[in-house]
């Protein structure tokens, strides 16, 4: 994921350079070549050998070496960075940068550099909190620098506050997204994902194997993109992405309602949710007991609203992105879906397969637009098949110009 992009990991003085040995693990794992810069404060908690050995490359720590090459240091780790991290980032550092100081290896290679830089700050709450801190970090917002906000809790002082430098795979979110081509800025998606419920008595309710994975792939990918997201989810277990506006609903018809609020205003919406289509005409206001002389329970079931075919016969300039999970027919039945709902294209799959059904990572999809034009895929994790669906979202907005 991160083949061929170069990294400038810079690692300054604080208790938190143990998540930084974590980070360049991570980074590495997805093929990204790590140079590490360690100032004299940082080499007081780990020792170079450790991001050496981490990142299989030599780690940078003073600007005057002995020389060994014509290669200047400072200005060639300029050059080839595409983004340089500082994590963590101490008020140090930050101050350092703000001010146009540059008198160690890592503030001079940020200096003779014009590529992006990411800060992780790390430090005491009352340090981060202090207006002069503040006071910086606000003048390199200003300058084009950027920040991953730290968390709150229990610091290494033992004060509690904000101030703790973010988690490892929350500094990797952020970078993957750096380098995520911004070609969805200026729209608006909605996004509707998991399973709707149907209540039919206070303790139990009608619903589908739906996970969500597929909706919150979507959301979080479109995020990425630089798209202003309405994540509908019916109950799920999952962690909603960062940046997208959630919206949790349980029914049908309150999906509805959540993407109704948002429609008219919206560039996109894709229909990734499975709501059940019927419900309980009676919801019984107490459990329904079990009677030892009936061995059956009889529940009459009412449609429920078709979501698609509502926004499809109301849409204008709005893009609709239909799902359909068969078990067979897949072709038949996701073209009668296509046409009767008014879609843009439909992506269809057979939920038999392995790898391709519910709660799973993975899935195996057939995209179809409205000529009947069908393209298969290979089975692949769902973060694929969500930049695959956006792709031909973001190629059909470009044809409507």
């Amino acid at each position: 994921m991160l083949k061929g992009k170069k990294i400038v990991l810079g690692v300054t003085g604080g208790i938190a350079v143990y998540k930084a040995c974590d980070l360049v693990s991570r980074l590495k794992k997805l093929n990204a070549n790590v140079d590490v810069i360690m100032t004299e404060g940082a080499e007081e908690f780990v020792t170079p050998l450790t991001f050496q050995t981490m990142s299989k490359n030599v780690v940078h720590r003073k600007m005057f070496n002995e020389i060994t090459s014509y290669d200047v240091e400072h200005i060639s780790l300029a050059q080839r960075a595409d983004i340089i991290l500082i994590a963590p980032a101490t008020a140090n550092t930050i101050g350092k940068i703000a001010n146009g100081i540059a008198d160690n290896l890592l503030t001079t290679v940020v200096m003779a550099s014009t590529a992006k830089v990411i800060f992780a700050p790390a430090m005491n709450t009352f340090m981060y909190r202090n207006p002069i801190v503040k006071l910086n970090i606000d003048k390199l917002k200003e300058l084009g620098y950027e920040f991953i906000t730290p968390g709150t809790g229990v610091l290494a002082c033992g004060d509690y506050g904000e101030g703790k430098m973010a988690e490892p795979s929350d500094i990797l979110e952020y970078v993957l997204s750096s380098f995520v081509e911004k070609d969805l800025v200026e729209k608006k998606i909605v996004i509707t994902a998991g399973p709707t419920i149907e209540p039919l008595d206070p303790v139990r309710y009608m619903t589908n194997h739906s996970s969500g994975k597929m909706g919150y792939s979507i959301a979080e990918e479109a995020v990425k993109r630089g798209a202003e997201v309405i994540l509908v989810s019916g109950p799920t277990s999952l962690e909603a992405p960062k940046g997208v506006t959630l919206i949790n609903i349980k029914t049908t018809e309150d999906m509805l309602n959540a993407i109704e609020n948002h429609f008219d205003t919206c560039n996109v919406l894709i229909k990734a949710a499975a709501p059940v289509d019927y419900r309980p005409e009676t919801v019984s206001e107490e459990k329904i007991k079990k009677k030892d002389n009936d061995n059956e329970l009889i529940i009459k079931y009412i449609k429920n609203p078709d979501i698609a075919a509502h926004f499809g016969n109301k849409k204008k300039d709005q893009i609709i992105v239909g799902f359909a999970a068969e078990t067979n027919n897949v072709y038949e039945y996701a073209m009668g879906k296509l046409k009767k709902k008014n879609l843009d294209f439909i992506v269809a799959n057979d939920v038999t397969k392995d790898g391709a059904g519910f709660n799973v990572d993975t899935n195996i999809i057939s995209i179809i637009d409205k000529e009947g034009t069908k393209i298969d895929y290979p089975i692949m994790d769902k973060r694929r098949v969500a930049r695959i669906i956006l792709d031909k979202v973001k190629y059909i907005l470009q044809d409507k110009g």
